[in-house]
């Protein structure tokens, strides 16, 4: 009985899934008849109708035959197909034979997709013959607007065309037998055809117009704005050579002969309509010509600058050789007080060398200055770097001269700073000798003998003949040093031994009462007794810190006041 019960539930179960499945390919048969219904409905024979609007004759008339005869396909032939595998698909899916069904609805999908390809190649067709047709209306009576309107200015300024009017004037004829072509095609029913001839018709009447343009505008450049440039910078030169400017070295009349030669190359270039060549180069030549103007203002501008600093540069060098002599005068009286190295020495020496090599070169450019032929930019250039050194080498003698000068008072710092080392020194004495303390550390004697021996060390710097600067500054800089150190440990000392005490003071309300307090406070004054105030401090520090834990810190502010106090007297 349970096999029985097993068997039932299968064969219900295959028969619910049967029915499902048979209702997904139904839901696909009903897909592809709406879209079967859609293609067989489509008015294409409608659409074809606005052809007869058109001149039916050659290519229109082909085209319009050939897209009926493809439509009477789809519907004679594929529509037909269609249907017969439509049929057999429900009758598979009603005998449940889903594998030949879904092979049938493929090929179904496959037809429809070619019957849609083929209503889509007809309508685009045929919107693009129509469109051709409204585009060539409108678009050649532009054209024959243009041309019209091209004629009109060729024949009204001819002048302003000049080598560039026959050239002009054949492209435009050739407009003529292209509309005669546009026509007959237009009658004969060949729009696409048309519509080619259109587009260069277009195309060709856009370069032309860019040419009524550019033309004139060229020709005028040739013929008048570039000639009358180099007739100005002709003149100009002359001028300024009748002036006594050099200008060989600008080749200008080279320049300018072969422009003018090149010039008549360009003309015949744009009566070929060439005017991608001709209109770059006229850029440049026009950049050129700009270029000569600017370096003909250079050497005026020069020439000025010239005339107008030669004098002061003159002036300026007598006075600097001047100064850098007194300098060396100078610098070998102070030598005589103070030691100079060897690189310092030769300050003033080399800057007189250099000089005398500057008052050469400023010779030779006075020379060719009044011999007028050199240009007189690079003559300024001369001057300027002349102007320069002269600069350079004075503010170098300029320093060197505020570094002699700087010795003396150098020298009066150095002492008025071993002053104040040795008043530093003598009051950090003075402390340890009025502090309550049983005795000053081996440590801090060897301190004080080191600090004395620096305070001799730049006494006796400062005694030596000639005097090196270099020398004291370095020694005084070590005895500044030790004599801080010093200084800084012999407070600290201090400081240490009033907090022993305090300390030891402090524990002392403690020691019946805890033996290891007592012990560390007997070893703290031991060692406070032998001058060993670090270790006296440390075991002091302990006992009491044993004894009443944090009273370490209290008993350091206490000290600190009375620091403060004493201080303030």
């Amino acid at each position: 009985m349970q096999y029985i019960i097993i068997v039932v539930i299968v064969l219900l179960a295959l028969f619910i899934g049967g029915l499902f499945v048979r209702r997904k390919h139904n839901v696909v048969i009903q897909r592809l008849e709406q879209e079967k219904m859609q293609i067989q409905h489509y008015p294409i024979f409608e659409e074809l109708t606005k052809v007869k609007a058109l001149n039916m004759n050659g290519q229109t008339e082909e085209m319009f035959e050939h897209w009926r005869n493809i439509w009477t396909e789809v519907m004679d032939v594929h529509i037909t197909k269609i249907d017969s595998m439509l049929f057999d698909a429900e009758e598979y899916i009603d005998r449940f034979k889903f594998k030949k069904a879904s092979n049938v609805e493929r090929e179904i999908e496959e037809y429809i997709a070619e019957c849609e390809k083929s209503k889509n190649q007809i309508i685009g067709e045929l919107d693009e013959l129509i469109g051709s047709e409204e585009k060539n209306r409108i678009e050649i009576e532009q054209i024959k607007e243009n041309y019209r309107s091209a004629r009109k200015t060729l024949l009204a300024h001819q002048y302003s065309f000049g080598p560039a009017l026959p050239a002009l004037e054949k492209r435009l004829e050739q407009f003529i037998p292209k509309f005669e072509e546009f026509d007959s095609l237009t009658v004969e029913g060949n729009y696409l055809q048309a519509r080619e001839i259109v587009l260069a018709l277009n195309s060709e009447a856009q370069e032309i117009n860019d040419l009524l343009m550019e033309v004139p505008t060229l020709l005028s450049e040739i013929q008048t704005k570039i000639p009358s440039t180099i007739h100005d910078l002709r003149n100009g030169q002359r001028e300024m050579e009748d002036q006594s400017y050099y200008l060989n070295h600008l080749e200008l009349n080279l320049y300018l002969d072969e422009l003018e030669a090149e010039l008549d190359l360009l003309k015949g270039k744009l009566a070929e309509l060439d005017v991608s060549a001709v209109a770059p180069r006229l850029q440049e030549i026009n950049d050129d010509l700009e270029n000569y103007y600017d370096l003909l203002e250079k050497e005026v501008l020069a020439r000025n600058f010239v005339d107008r600093n030669c004098d002061p540069t003159l002036d300026t060098l007598n006075e600097v050789v001047q100064a850098t002599r007194d300098i060396s005068h100078e610098t070998v009286f102070v030598q005589s007080s103070y030691h100079l190295s060897e690189k310092e020495a030769e300050v003033p020496k080399m800057g007189l060398k250099q000089l005398e090599i500057i008052q050469k070169r400023f010779e030779l450019l006075l020379m060719r200055v009044r011999e007028e032929k050199s240009a007189y930019s690079s003559l300024q250039e001369e001057l300027m770097q002349i102007s320069e050194e002269i600069e350079r080498i004075k503010d170098e003698q300029e320093q060197f001269s505020n570094r002699l000068k700087n010795l003396r008072i150098d020298e009066n710092k150095a002492r008025k700073k071993l002053d104040s080392l040795k008043r530093l020194l003598h009051e950090t004495d003075r402390q340890l000798s009025r502090a309550n303390i049983p005795g000053i550390p081996e440590e801090m004697d060897a301190r004080l003998e080191e600090a004395e021996e620096q305070i001799f060390i730049v006494m006796q710097s400062l005694q030596e003949i000639p005097l090196n600067m270099n020398h004291v500054n370095a020694n005084l800089d070590n005895a500044e040093k030790c004599i801080q150190e010093v200084s800084e440990h012999a407070q600290e000392m201090i400081e240490n031994v009033m907090l022993i005490e305090r300390m030891i003071q402090y524990g002392n309300r403690y020691r019946a009462a805890n033996e290891r307090v007592n012990e560390l406070l007997l070893d703290a004054e031991h060692a406070f007794n032998q001058y060993r105030y670090i270790k006296a401090l440390e075991d002091a520090a302990a006992a009491v810190e044993l004894a009443e834990p944090g009273s370490i810190k209290r008993i350091e502010e206490i000290v600190q006041d009375e620091l403060y106090e004493k201080v303030e007297k």
